[in-house]
């Protein structure tokens, strides 16, 4: 029986288990978040390493959430930031995070992102509009203060329709992915990783 490839494409972003970085670019917003290939249970996956920092990588690719609406991926903490309003400036640090970017162009205002948060002090499942960036950018927390150290989770989010969810748009492509570890507000430490990073059909 031959498997039908073309059925199920698999648009990679971050092929960090075969040793590779490419396309990715760094952006500091204070300090420096080391990130770098690491093996880990046998797989080589992306260790961000963060002391009172903020700096996170990011990739530009448009995607078309047509053909591929479902962002993949894996990640797993070793700390956790605990006692933090996480809805506040003050606390907006988390372990991990994965986004998704929609450029506004020139009008740089109506730029929409999509913040997938591993919290530490927020409920899996809460929504609520990032301290900063106000209703532009929207965070959701996929994994919580009760989700286990040191284990892997997979996630797969319908990207197209978390957007309509949030934004009330039918957004059909997407500008760019991020990843940020990031301490800077709390002046804490965390140790993450993240495994690949792709887009799918189903």
């Amino acid at each position: 029986m031959v498997q039908d490839l073309a059925a199920e494409p698999k648009l990679m972003l971050g092929e960090f288990s075969r040793n590779r970085l490419d396309g990715w670019e760094r952006k500091d917003f204070k300090g420096e978040t080391r990130y770098r290939l690491q093996t880990v249970d046998g797989v080589v996956a992306l260790q961000a390493d963060s002391h009172a920092a903020a700096s996170g990588l990011f990739k530009e690719r448009r995607i078309d959430l047509e053909q591929t609406p479902f962002l993949n991926w894996s990640w797993r903490i070793a700390d956790r930031l605990s006692g933090l309003n996480e809805q506040s400036k003050p606390g907006d640090d988390y372990a991990a995070r994965i986004y998704v970017v929609v450029k506004g162009g020139l009008a740089f205002w109506q730029t929409k992102a999509i913040d997938y948060v591993w919290a530490g002090n927020t409920a899996k499942g809460t929504v609520w509009p990032n301290a900063f960036a106000g209703d532009h950018a929207m965070m959701i927390a996929l994994r919580g203060p009760e989700a286990a150290l040191n284990l892997w989770y997979g996630e797969k989010r319908n990207v197209r329709a978390d957007l309509q969810k949030l934004f009330g748009e039918d957004l059909r492509f997407i500008d760019a992915v991020a990843l940020m570890t990031d301490t800077d507000n709390s002046g804490g430490h965390v140790l993450a990783y993240y495994g690949d990073i792709w887009f799918s059909k189903d």
